[in-house]
């Protein structure tokens, strides 16, 4: 029969801290509070987690009193004893938002108004991205330039301009006022979205370009076939920033989409429809309702409003985050 393996005694680590000379004790101390090459300290731990609850709290506040809120009936919210955890959840409160915004409806037209200027977002500034970084031609960096010019230039001075001249070529109230500039490469922050490609093609190694133009490779199929494929990173990155940046946009896309000044609500979004909330809440339930009573406008329906209104988006970044911080760490390739 096979004996058992003793298990080892337990370390006690106290009574060996207590029968260690005075000096090694000191080294133990300093290095459990002050840390040393191998591993980090407890100051500089409870330095960094104490930040980090910090600032979650300071994002995840806001969020978790919208949730609470958004289920709590009229009684919860008059009552003072209810602050974080309704009685009972009110779904109504959801139905009656989703009602008032359309949600299906504006749901679809805001994929469309976000989903079809990233997509050209994407293509346009990785080709600009990477003729920065691979060719050398004259006017280069005049070109950079004006780009990160008109990057730090406030969009409130070009806002009315852009408006008279998208009046002249009849592009107020159509998609086209946001897919036009995205193909030029002047959309929504498109020149953040250059200097990523810019830098990630950069450190794309160029013996791999050269092995591909030695086996026969031109610039377009170097670009499809090598630097394209290296560039996931930059890509998802630069797809979640756009979609984020376009889908949460309600004041360019009341303006020039929507077509405000016009009156047209062909291309209603989301966040256009959370924007007029308190408006068309009124009317779009005495329309919906048979028995004459409505309820009233009140804040836990306002944050109803909201949650739905950014939850896609949350939903996608949920959907996504693994992939993208393995893409972020994933990057490091070094250049020459």
């Amino acid at each position: 029969m096979k004996q058992k393996q003793s298990k080892p005694p337990k370390r006690n680590f106290i009574q060996e801290f207590k029968n260690s000379p005075p000096d090694v004790r000191k080294e133990k101390v300093r290095k459990f509070f002050m840390g040393s090459k191998e591993s980090d300290g407890f100051c500089k731990l409870f330095v960094i987690y104490a930040l980090l609850i910090c600032i979650g709290f300071v994002y995840l506040y806001p969020l978790l009193y919208m949730i609470s809120n958004s289920f709590m009936d009229m009684e919860d919210l008059l009552d003072t004893s209810v602050n974080w955890i309704p009685s009972k959840l009110n779904l109504e409160n959801y139905r009656n938002a989703a009602k008032s915004m359309q949600f299906w409806n504006s749901f679809l037209k805001s994929v469309v108004i976000a989903g079809v200027p990233t997509v050209i977002n994407v293509i346009v500034c990785a080709c600009v991205g990477y003729g920065f970084a691979r060719f050398e031609f004259r006017g280069k960096y005049l070109c950079m330039g004006i780009l990160i010019f008109s990057y730090i230039l406030p969009s409130v001075v070009t806002m009315m301009p852009t408006y008279v001249l998208y009046s002249k070529f009849g592009l107020i109230g159509h998609l086209t006022s946001f897919v036009l500039p995205s193909i030029f490469g002047q959309g929504l922050n498109c020149q953040l979205f250059i200097l990523i490609f810019w830098q990630f093609f950069r450190q794309v190694p160029k013996v791999l370009i050269e092995a591909g133009q030695v086996d026969g490779a031109g610039y377009l199929k170097s670009f499809v076939r090598i630097s394209l494929p290296s560039a996931a990173p930059a890509i998802l990155t630069v797809f979640l920033f756009s979609i984020v940046w376009y889908w949460n946009e309600s004041y360019l896309t009341q303006m020039y989409v929507v077509g405000y000044f016009q009156k047209q609500d062909l291309w209603t979004s989301l966040m256009v429809e959370l924007k007029s909330f308190n408006d068309n809440y009124g009317s779009a339930m005495a329309a919906s309702s048979t028995s004459g009573v409505t309820q009233s406008n009140n804040e836990s329906i306002r944050f109803a409003a909201t949650m739905l209104s950014i939850l896609p988006v949350m939903i996608m970044y949920f959907v996504l985050q693994r992939q993208f911080v393995e893409s972020i760490d994933n990057a490091g390739i070094t250049g020459e």
